[in-house]
Protein backbone atom coordinates (compact mmCIF):
# COMPACT_ATOMS: atom_id res chain seq x y z
CA UNK A 1 0.00 0.00 0.00
CA UNK A 2 1.33 3.59 -1.05
CA UNK A 3 -0.23 4.63 2.47
CA UNK A 4 -1.31 3.36 5.94
CA UNK A 5 -4.42 6.11 6.29
CA UNK A 6 -6.20 8.04 3.54
CA UNK A 7 -8.47 10.40 5.08
CA UNK A 8 -10.86 11.96 2.83
CA UNK A 9 -11.73 15.57 4.05
CA UNK A 10 -9.79 18.08 6.10
CA UNK A 11 -12.15 19.63 8.03
CA UNK A 12 -12.11 19.83 11.99
CA UNK A 13 -12.23 16.18 12.13
CA UNK A 14 -10.15 14.97 9.44
CA UNK A 15 -6.83 16.82 9.63
CA UNK A 16 -6.33 16.09 13.76
CA UNK A 17 -7.21 12.55 12.70
CA UNK A 18 -4.03 13.05 9.73
CA UNK A 19 -1.77 14.55 12.42
CA UNK A 20 -2.77 11.75 15.23
CA UNK A 21 -2.29 8.95 12.53
CA UNK A 22 1.29 10.83 11.83
CA UNK A 23 2.26 10.92 15.22
CA UNK A 24 2.40 7.32 15.82
CA UNK A 25 3.96 6.83 12.78
CA UNK A 26 1.68 5.81 10.56
CA UNK A 27 2.64 6.88 6.77
CA UNK A 28 -0.99 9.70 5.68
CA UNK A 29 -2.43 11.23 2.94
CA UNK A 30 -5.33 13.43 3.11
CA UNK A 31 -7.67 14.19 0.51
CA UNK A 32 -9.43 17.88 0.03
CA UNK A 33 -11.83 19.20 -2.81
CA UNK A 34 -11.78 22.48 -1.73
CA UNK A 35 -9.73 24.63 1.02
CA UNK A 36 -7.84 22.64 3.77
CA UNK A 37 -9.39 23.55 7.35
CA UNK A 38 -12.99 22.41 5.98
CA UNK A 39 -16.45 24.17 6.31
CA UNK A 40 -15.26 24.86 10.27
CA UNK A 41 -12.29 27.09 8.88
CA UNK A 42 -13.31 28.39 5.99
CA UNK A 43 -17.20 28.90 6.12
CA UNK A 44 -18.23 28.32 9.58
CA UNK A 45 -16.79 28.22 13.03
CA UNK A 46 -13.97 30.68 12.75
CA UNK A 47 -14.97 33.23 9.80
CA UNK A 48 -19.00 33.47 11.89
CA UNK A 49 -16.80 34.45 15.19
CA UNK A 50 -14.57 36.99 13.30
CA UNK A 51 -18.34 38.45 11.99
CA UNK A 52 -19.38 38.16 15.94
CA UNK A 53 -16.40 39.90 17.45
CA UNK A 54 -17.15 42.77 15.13
CA UNK A 55 -20.44 43.11 15.86
CA UNK A 56 -19.64 42.90 19.51
CA UNK A 57 -16.76 45.50 19.19
CA UNK A 58 -19.54 48.01 17.06
CA UNK A 59 -21.93 47.29 20.06
CA UNK A 60 -19.58 48.34 22.24
CA UNK A 61 -18.67 51.87 19.94
CA UNK A 62 -22.45 52.67 19.90
CA UNK A 63 -22.53 51.99 23.90
CA UNK A 64 -19.16 53.66 24.55
CA UNK A 65 -20.47 56.39 26.80
CA UNK A 66 -21.66 53.79 29.26
CA UNK A 67 -18.41 52.85 30.08
CA UNK A 68 -17.28 56.53 30.46
CA UNK A 69 -16.25 57.25 27.11
CA UNK A 70 -17.28 59.25 24.12
CA UNK A 71 -16.42 57.22 20.70
CA UNK A 72 -18.50 57.21 17.91
CA UNK A 73 -18.45 55.41 14.81
CA UNK A 74 -20.06 53.31 11.95
CA UNK A 75 -20.39 49.43 10.63
CA UNK A 76 -18.07 49.14 7.13
CA UNK A 77 -20.15 45.97 5.97
CA UNK A 78 -17.48 45.71 3.39
CA UNK A 79 -14.32 45.44 5.91
CA UNK A 80 -16.58 43.22 8.49
CA UNK A 81 -16.73 40.46 5.61
CA UNK A 82 -13.05 41.27 4.61
CA UNK A 83 -11.32 41.23 8.03
CA UNK A 84 -13.65 37.89 8.27
CA UNK A 85 -12.06 36.23 5.20
CA UNK A 86 -8.34 37.27 6.04
CA UNK A 87 -8.94 35.01 9.85
CA UNK A 88 -10.14 32.02 7.73
CA UNK A 89 -7.61 32.19 5.22
CA UNK A 90 -4.88 32.57 7.89
CA UNK A 91 -6.29 29.28 9.82
CA UNK A 92 -6.14 27.84 6.50
CA UNK A 93 -3.21 28.36 5.74
CA UNK A 94 -2.07 27.33 9.77
CA UNK A 95 -3.58 23.76 8.71
CA UNK A 96 -1.27 23.80 5.77
CA UNK A 97 1.71 24.35 7.38
CA UNK A 98 0.57 21.73 10.00
CA UNK A 99 0.43 19.15 6.89
CA UNK A 100 3.89 19.95 5.73
CA UNK A 101 4.98 19.65 9.78
CA UNK A 102 4.08 16.42 10.25
CA UNK A 103 4.64 14.99 7.07
CA UNK A 104 1.43 14.50 5.21
CA UNK A 105 0.46 14.18 1.70
CA UNK A 106 -2.16 16.75 0.77
CA UNK A 107 -3.74 15.32 -2.46
CA UNK A 108 -6.38 18.12 -3.91
CA UNK A 109 -9.23 16.84 -5.58
CA UNK A 110 -12.88 15.04 -4.65
CA UNK A 111 -12.09 11.76 -3.17
CA UNK A 112 -14.29 8.54 -3.74
CA UNK A 113 -13.77 5.06 -2.70
CA UNK A 114 -13.76 2.71 -5.28
CA UNK A 115 -12.45 -0.64 -2.63
CA UNK A 116 -11.33 -0.75 0.52
CA UNK A 117 -7.86 -0.42 -0.05
CA UNK A 118 -8.55 2.20 -2.78
CA UNK A 119 -9.99 5.95 -3.28
CA UNK A 120 -10.28 7.91 -6.84
CA UNK A 121 -9.61 11.65 -6.75
CA UNK A 122 -11.14 13.53 -9.61
CA UNK A 123 -9.41 16.30 -9.76
CA UNK A 124 -10.35 20.02 -10.65
CA UNK A 125 -9.11 20.08 -14.32
CA UNK A 126 -11.01 16.27 -14.23
CA UNK A 127 -7.58 14.32 -14.79
CA UNK A 128 -8.25 11.01 -11.94
CA UNK A 129 -5.88 9.48 -9.94
CA UNK A 130 -6.05 6.12 -7.78
CA UNK A 131 -4.64 6.55 -4.24
CA UNK A 132 -3.73 3.14 -2.43
CA UNK A 133 -3.99 3.12 1.22
CA UNK A 134 -4.83 0.23 3.93
CA UNK A 135 -7.36 2.29 6.01
CA UNK A 136 -9.56 4.91 5.11
CA UNK A 137 -11.15 7.81 7.31
CA UNK A 138 -14.33 9.13 5.82
CA UNK A 139 -14.61 13.32 7.50
CA UNK A 140 -16.72 14.72 4.08
CA UNK A 141 -18.29 17.06 6.53
CA UNK A 142 -21.94 18.35 6.11
CA UNK A 143 -23.31 21.24 3.77
CA UNK A 144 -26.63 23.48 4.59
CA UNK A 145 -30.37 21.85 4.24
CA UNK A 146 -32.13 22.61 1.82
CA UNK A 147 -36.06 22.56 2.34
CA UNK A 148 -37.89 21.69 -0.53
CA UNK A 149 -40.17 24.62 -0.07
CA UNK A 150 -37.61 26.76 0.70
CA UNK A 151 -34.50 26.64 -2.17
CA UNK A 152 -31.65 28.54 -2.28
CA UNK A 153 -30.84 30.49 -5.04
CA UNK A 154 -27.94 31.94 -3.41
CA UNK A 155 -28.71 35.67 -3.98
CA UNK A 156 -32.38 36.29 -2.52
CA UNK A 157 -32.48 32.44 -0.34
CA UNK A 158 -29.24 32.17 0.78
CA UNK A 159 -27.15 29.48 3.31
CA UNK A 160 -24.80 30.63 5.82
CA UNK A 161 -21.87 30.46 3.45
CA UNK A 162 -23.36 33.30 1.82
CA UNK A 163 -24.67 35.26 4.83
CA UNK A 164 -20.88 35.61 5.01
CA UNK A 165 -19.71 37.26 2.13
CA UNK A 166 -22.99 39.61 0.96
CA UNK A 167 -21.84 41.97 -1.44
CA UNK A 168 -24.24 44.59 0.88
CA UNK A 169 -25.48 44.93 3.93
CA UNK A 170 -29.42 43.87 3.68
CA UNK A 171 -31.77 46.49 5.34
CA UNK A 172 -33.83 43.48 6.50
CA UNK A 173 -33.81 39.79 6.74
CA UNK A 174 -35.81 36.50 7.52
CA UNK A 175 -33.84 34.42 9.05
CA UNK A 176 -35.36 30.35 9.14
CA UNK A 177 -34.59 28.73 11.96
CA UNK A 178 -33.20 29.45 15.34
CA UNK A 179 -30.16 26.70 15.89
CA UNK A 180 -27.07 28.22 16.46
CA UNK A 181 -26.46 29.58 13.02
CA UNK A 182 -29.58 31.42 13.04
CA UNK A 183 -29.25 33.50 16.37
CA UNK A 184 -25.38 34.16 15.78
CA UNK A 185 -26.37 35.48 12.12
CA UNK A 186 -29.34 37.48 14.04
CA UNK A 187 -27.13 39.09 15.96
CA UNK A 188 -24.11 39.85 13.52
CA UNK A 189 -26.84 41.65 11.03
CA UNK A 190 -28.90 42.89 13.54
CA UNK A 191 -26.18 44.61 15.61
CA UNK A 192 -25.27 46.20 12.47
CA UNK A 193 -28.81 47.88 11.40
CA UNK A 194 -30.55 45.09 9.46
CA UNK A 195 -34.23 44.65 10.68
CA UNK A 196 -33.71 40.42 11.59
CA UNK A 197 -36.80 38.59 11.74
CA UNK A 198 -36.52 34.88 13.08
CA UNK A 199 -39.21 32.41 12.24
CA UNK A 200 -38.83 28.86 14.34
CA UNK A 201 -40.92 25.91 13.70
CA UNK A 202 -40.49 24.79 17.66
CA UNK A 203 -42.41 26.59 20.11
CA UNK A 204 -39.37 27.80 21.15
CA UNK A 205 -36.15 29.42 20.19
CA UNK A 206 -32.80 27.73 20.75
CA UNK A 207 -35.49 24.16 21.25
CA UNK A 208 -32.26 22.21 21.96
CA UNK A 209 -31.46 24.14 24.95
CA UNK A 210 -32.71 23.66 28.56
CA UNK A 211 -35.88 25.91 28.57
CA UNK A 212 -34.51 28.87 30.95
CA UNK A 213 -32.32 29.39 28.07
CA UNK A 214 -35.06 29.78 25.55
CA UNK A 215 -36.79 32.54 27.41
CA UNK A 216 -33.72 34.06 28.25
CA UNK A 217 -32.31 34.84 24.67
CA UNK A 218 -36.04 35.17 23.58
CA UNK A 219 -35.87 38.38 26.07
CA UNK A 220 -32.85 39.52 25.63
CA UNK A 221 -33.13 39.34 21.86
CA UNK A 222 -36.26 41.48 21.59
CA UNK A 223 -34.94 44.03 23.46
CA UNK A 224 -32.81 44.56 21.37
CA UNK A 225 -35.54 44.55 18.32
CA UNK A 226 -34.93 41.03 17.05
CA UNK A 227 -38.41 39.70 16.30
CA UNK A 228 -38.65 35.83 17.16
CA UNK A 229 -41.91 33.86 15.63
CA UNK A 230 -42.16 30.70 17.01
CA UNK A 231 -44.60 27.59 16.12
CA UNK A 232 -44.35 29.03 12.61
CA UNK A 233 -43.08 28.00 9.44
CA UNK A 234 -42.11 29.37 6.11
CA UNK A 235 -44.67 27.74 3.72
CA UNK A 236 -43.20 29.30 0.11
CA UNK A 237 -41.16 32.36 -0.64
CA UNK A 238 -41.67 34.74 -4.01
CA UNK A 239 -38.40 35.85 -5.26
CA UNK A 240 -39.86 37.37 -8.34
CA UNK A 241 -39.88 40.97 -6.65
CA UNK A 242 -36.93 43.19 -5.77
CA UNK A 243 -37.56 41.87 -2.14
CA UNK A 244 -38.74 38.25 -1.22
CA UNK A 245 -41.84 37.86 0.09
CA UNK A 246 -42.47 34.84 2.45
CA UNK A 247 -45.43 33.23 3.58
CA UNK A 248 -45.04 32.10 7.13
CA UNK A 249 -48.27 30.01 8.71
CA UNK A 250 -48.04 30.29 12.72
CA UNK A 251 -49.65 27.87 15.23
CA UNK A 252 -53.75 28.83 15.09
CA UNK A 253 -53.37 28.06 10.94
CA UNK A 254 -53.53 31.63 9.99
CA UNK A 255 -50.40 33.08 7.77
CA UNK A 256 -48.89 35.94 7.63
CA UNK A 257 -46.40 37.18 4.27
CA UNK A 258 -42.81 39.00 5.38
CA UNK A 259 -41.45 40.60 3.27
CA UNK A 260 -37.41 41.75 3.21
CA UNK A 261 -34.30 41.64 1.14
CA UNK A 262 -32.67 38.31 1.65
CA UNK A 263 -34.34 35.47 3.33
CA UNK A 264 -31.58 33.51 5.49
CA UNK A 265 -32.06 29.10 5.38
CA UNK A 266 -30.52 27.76 8.89
CA UNK A 267 -32.49 24.92 9.39
CA UNK A 268 -29.39 22.50 10.09
CA UNK A 269 -26.92 20.67 8.33
CA UNK A 270 -26.91 17.50 6.09
CA UNK A 271 -24.16 15.26 5.54
CA UNK A 272 -21.88 15.23 2.43
CA UNK A 273 -22.20 11.48 1.95
CA UNK A 274 -23.61 11.03 -1.69
CA UNK A 275 -21.39 9.95 -4.33
CA UNK A 276 -18.25 9.03 -2.39
CA UNK A 277 -18.30 5.23 -2.71
CA UNK A 278 -20.24 4.12 0.16
CA UNK A 279 -22.84 1.99 -1.85
CA UNK A 280 -20.78 0.69 -3.99
CA UNK A 281 -18.67 -0.69 -0.86
CA UNK A 282 -21.94 -1.89 1.08
CA UNK A 283 -20.61 0.80 3.84
CA UNK A 284 -23.92 1.21 5.77
CA UNK A 285 -25.99 3.93 6.56
CA UNK A 286 -28.61 5.16 8.81
CA UNK A 287 -31.11 8.15 8.88
CA UNK A 288 -28.65 10.20 6.14
CA UNK A 289 -25.63 9.45 8.17
CA UNK A 290 -22.53 6.69 8.26
CA UNK A 291 -23.31 4.03 10.56
CA UNK A 292 -20.18 3.35 12.80
CA UNK A 293 -19.13 1.60 16.10
CA UNK A 294 -18.02 3.35 19.57
CA UNK A 295 -14.47 3.20 17.56
CA UNK A 296 -15.92 5.46 14.39
CA UNK A 297 -15.57 1.73 12.25
CA UNK A 298 -17.77 1.07 9.90
CA UNK A 299 -19.26 -2.30 8.87
CA UNK A 300 -16.10 -2.52 6.63
CA UNK A 301 -13.44 -2.90 9.19
CA UNK A 302 -10.93 -0.98 7.59
CA UNK A 303 -13.03 2.48 6.79
CA UNK A 304 -13.65 4.88 9.40
CA UNK A 305 -16.35 7.63 9.36
CA UNK A 306 -15.76 10.75 11.63
CA UNK A 307 -17.61 14.18 12.10
CA UNK A 308 -20.81 15.43 10.84
CA UNK A 309 -21.12 12.57 8.26
CA UNK A 310 -21.17 10.02 11.23
CA UNK A 311 -23.88 9.23 13.77
CA UNK A 312 -22.65 12.03 16.71
CA UNK A 313 -23.64 15.34 17.20
CA UNK A 314 -22.38 17.56 14.24
CA UNK A 315 -19.81 19.72 16.44
CA UNK A 316 -16.15 20.87 15.48
CA UNK A 317 -14.89 19.41 18.44
CA UNK A 318 -16.91 15.77 18.61
CA UNK A 319 -15.47 15.73 15.30
CA UNK A 320 -11.66 16.02 16.14
CA UNK A 321 -11.97 13.45 19.31
CA UNK A 322 -13.79 11.31 16.84
CA UNK A 323 -10.57 11.40 14.54
CA UNK A 324 -8.16 11.67 17.10
CA UNK A 325 -10.29 7.90 18.10
CA UNK A 326 -10.31 6.93 14.97
CA UNK A 327 -6.06 7.31 14.32
CA UNK A 328 -5.60 5.78 17.75
CA UNK A 329 -8.29 2.92 17.12
CA UNK A 330 -6.01 2.16 13.36
CA UNK A 331 -2.59 2.71 15.81
CA UNK A 332 -3.67 -0.16 17.98
CA UNK A 333 -4.07 -2.29 15.55
CA UNK A 334 -1.38 -2.07 13.55
CA UNK A 335 0.38 -1.80 17.10
CA UNK A 336 1.65 1.47 16.96
CA UNK A 337 -0.20 2.54 19.85
CA UNK A 338 -0.57 1.03 23.49
CA UNK A 339 -4.35 0.91 24.21
CA UNK A 340 -7.44 1.56 22.59
CA UNK A 341 -8.91 4.88 22.68
CA UNK A 342 -11.54 6.22 25.35
CA UNK A 343 -14.76 6.45 23.35
CA UNK A 344 -16.18 9.79 23.02
CA UNK A 345 -19.10 9.94 25.71
CA UNK A 346 -21.68 11.73 23.87
CA UNK A 347 -23.75 13.09 27.14
CA UNK A 348 -20.81 14.81 27.91
CA UNK A 349 -20.34 17.04 25.08
CA UNK A 350 -20.51 21.01 25.55
CA UNK A 351 -22.76 22.61 23.05
CA UNK A 352 -21.69 26.52 22.12
CA UNK A 353 -23.46 29.19 20.46
CA UNK A 354 -21.77 32.75 20.14
CA UNK A 355 -24.24 34.66 20.06
CA UNK A 356 -24.73 37.95 22.38
CA UNK A 357 -25.32 37.22 25.19
CA UNK A 358 -23.31 33.50 24.66
CA UNK A 359 -24.90 30.33 25.45
CA UNK A 360 -22.56 26.75 26.75
CA UNK A 361 -24.85 23.79 27.86
CA UNK A 362 -23.62 20.02 28.54
CA UNK A 363 -25.66 17.32 29.64
CA UNK A 364 -29.33 16.68 30.86
CA UNK A 365 -31.53 19.61 30.62
CA UNK A 366 -33.99 19.83 33.30
CA UNK A 367 -36.83 18.31 31.79
CA UNK A 368 -34.57 15.55 30.59
CA UNK A 369 -33.74 14.60 34.02
CA UNK A 370 -36.83 14.67 35.64
CA UNK A 371 -38.20 12.50 32.35
CA UNK A 372 -34.79 10.07 32.98
CA UNK A 373 -36.38 9.66 36.69
CA UNK A 374 -33.80 11.77 38.50
CA UNK A 375 -34.85 13.32 41.56
CA UNK A 376 -33.23 16.20 41.08
CA UNK A 377 -31.68 19.28 42.71
CA UNK A 378 -31.41 22.77 40.83
CA UNK A 379 -29.37 26.04 41.14
CA UNK A 380 -29.33 29.29 39.16
CA UNK A 381 -27.39 31.98 39.83
CA UNK A 382 -27.69 35.39 37.84
CA UNK A 383 -25.02 37.17 36.31
CA UNK A 384 -26.56 40.42 37.96
CA UNK A 385 -25.46 39.42 41.04
CA UNK A 386 -22.08 38.78 39.73
CA UNK A 387 -19.42 41.42 40.42
CA UNK A 388 -16.80 40.70 37.69
CA UNK A 389 -20.16 41.18 35.13
CA UNK A 390 -21.25 44.33 36.84
CA UNK A 391 -17.31 45.99 36.07
CA UNK A 392 -17.90 44.52 32.72
CA UNK A 393 -21.42 45.50 32.17
CA UNK A 394 -22.50 42.29 31.14
CA UNK A 395 -24.96 41.00 33.36
CA UNK A 396 -27.55 39.45 31.17
CA UNK A 397 -28.20 36.00 31.76
CA UNK A 398 -27.46 33.34 34.58
CA UNK A 399 -25.56 29.94 35.17
CA UNK A 400 -28.05 27.04 35.49
CA UNK A 401 -26.97 23.84 37.39
CA UNK A 402 -28.40 20.28 37.70
CA UNK A 403 -27.90 17.20 40.57
CA UNK A 404 -29.02 14.29 41.00
CA UNK A 405 -30.50 14.75 44.64
CA UNK A 406 -29.57 10.86 45.93
CA UNK A 407 -25.65 11.10 44.95
CA UNK A 408 -25.25 14.51 43.93
CA UNK A 409 -24.37 13.47 40.72
CA UNK A 410 -23.41 16.71 38.36
CA UNK A 411 -26.35 15.86 35.49
CA UNK A 412 -25.85 19.27 33.69
CA UNK A 413 -25.47 22.88 33.26
CA UNK A 414 -26.67 25.70 31.25
CA UNK A 415 -25.38 28.81 30.68
CA UNK A 416 -26.69 31.88 28.60
CA UNK A 417 -24.19 35.31 29.25
CA UNK A 418 -20.91 37.21 28.64
CA UNK A 419 -18.17 34.63 28.04
CA UNK A 420 -20.31 31.69 29.06
CA UNK A 421 -18.18 29.39 26.09
CA UNK A 422 -15.09 29.58 27.72
CA UNK A 423 -16.76 28.64 31.30
CA UNK A 424 -18.60 25.35 30.14
CA UNK A 425 -15.28 23.56 30.10
CA UNK A 426 -14.93 23.15 33.82
CA UNK A 427 -18.30 21.46 33.91
CA UNK A 428 -16.88 18.87 30.98
CA UNK A 429 -13.90 17.86 33.34
CA UNK A 430 -15.87 18.12 36.21
CA UNK A 431 -18.47 15.83 35.01
CA UNK A 432 -15.69 13.50 33.03
CA UNK A 433 -13.76 12.98 36.32
CA UNK A 434 -17.62 12.48 38.02
CA UNK A 435 -17.21 15.40 40.63
CA UNK A 436 -20.23 15.60 42.62
CA UNK A 437 -21.56 19.17 43.71
CA UNK A 438 -19.81 19.06 47.08
CA UNK A 439 -16.53 18.69 45.05
CA UNK A 440 -17.99 21.72 42.92
CA UNK A 441 -18.83 23.58 46.65
CA UNK A 442 -15.26 23.26 47.66
CA UNK A 443 -12.95 23.81 44.74
CA UNK A 444 -12.02 27.37 45.19
CA UNK A 445 -13.03 29.75 42.38
CA UNK A 446 -11.13 32.87 41.65
CA UNK A 447 -12.86 36.66 42.63
CA UNK A 448 -13.43 38.05 40.70
CA UNK A 449 -14.94 36.06 37.74
CA UNK A 450 -17.60 34.99 35.74
CA UNK A 451 -16.67 31.24 36.82
CA UNK A 452 -17.61 32.06 39.73
CA UNK A 453 -21.61 32.06 38.81
CA UNK A 454 -21.09 28.49 38.70
CA UNK A 455 -20.11 27.36 42.33
CA UNK A 456 -22.66 29.98 43.57
CA UNK A 457 -25.31 28.25 41.72
CA UNK A 458 -24.52 24.85 43.00
CA UNK A 459 -24.29 26.13 46.18
CA UNK A 460 -28.05 27.74 45.44
CA UNK A 461 -29.21 24.34 44.25
CA UNK A 462 -28.00 23.33 48.18
CA UNK A 463 -29.41 26.68 49.97
CA UNK A 464 -26.13 27.77 50.56
CA UNK A 465 -25.82 30.57 48.26
CA UNK A 466 -23.62 33.16 49.83
CA UNK A 467 -24.02 36.30 46.93
CA UNK A 468 -27.80 36.36 46.25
Amino acid sequence: MAYDIIVIGSGPGGYPAAIRASQLGLKVAIIEKESLGGICLNWGCIPTKALLKSAQVYEYVKHSAAYGINATGTADFSAVIKRSRGVADKMSKGVNFLMKKNKIDVIMGYGKIKSKGQVEVTAVDGSKQIVESKYIIIATGGRSRELPNLKQDGKKVIGYREAMVLPTQPKSMIIVGSGAIGVEFAYVYNSMGTKVTIVEFMPRAVPVEDEDISKELEKQYKRIGIEIMTSASVESVDTSGATVKALVKKQDGSTITLEADIVLSAVGVVANIENIGLEENAIKTDKGRIVTDKYQQTNVPTIYAIGDCSPGQALAHVAAKEGINAAEHIGYAEKKYNHLPDPVDYNNVPGCTYCTPEIASIGYTEKAAKDAGYEIKVGKFPFMASGKASAAGATEGFVKVIFDAKYGEFLGAHMIGANVTEMIAEVSVARKLEATAHEILNAIHPHPTMSEALKEATAAAYGEAIDM
